[in-house]
């Protein structure tokens, strides 16, 4: 079985991820998106939150799991029995970060491969953060998450019944 891991802090899951997660789950035979915890980051939603969130938004994909993570990613993808890392990148300033980050994880471990997987053009711009400035000034974000990730973002900024 073929296993890919998709890490990423998903605070919240947009639909660029969600477009990167169903991609995979049609070339790998498992895909198990692993939230990481960052604290480095303050996120708007914990662990639990945006694991169940992902987990909503994923419910028709039966090869997909989600799960919380810590410490090196390279050892959470051997305790998964991973084969691979997969990332999203949007614009030419990500490919810089996660390459260097995929460098840095081959020389922990040369046998886990890191894919990078482009979302759909129409999701190339969109990111988390602008996700919550939007919902936190009262925007629609509609098209750019599930519904359960925007009624959770209205509840969680107080911007219930905002469009």
């Amino acid at each position: 079985m073929r296993t890919v891991i998709y890490p990423g802090s998903f605070d919240p899951l947009t639909n660029g991820h969600l477009d990167v997660i169903q991609r995979a789950a049609r070339l790998f035979d498992r895909v198990v998106v692993a939230v990481a915890r960052n604290g480095s980051k303050q996120p708007l939603f914990s662990p639990a939150e945006r694991r169940t969130l992902i987990e909503q938004s994923t419910t028709d994909l039966p090869n997909v799991s989600v799960d919380l993570f810590e410490g090196l990613l390279v050892e959470y993808v051997e305790k998964q029995s991973g084969h691979a890392v997969i990332r999203g990148l949007r614009a030419l300033s990500d490919f810089e970060y996660e390459f260097q980050m995929a460098l840095m994880n081959r020389q922990l471990n040369e046998h886990i491969e890191t894919l990078f997987m482009m979302p759909r053009a129409s999701y190339s711009f969109l990111s988390s953060h602008l996700v919550k400035e939007i919902s936190g000034l009262g925007g629609d974000v509609s098209a750019f998450v599930t519904p359960e990730v925007k009624e959770a973002l209205a509840a969680k900024l107080g911007q219930a019944g905002v469009n």
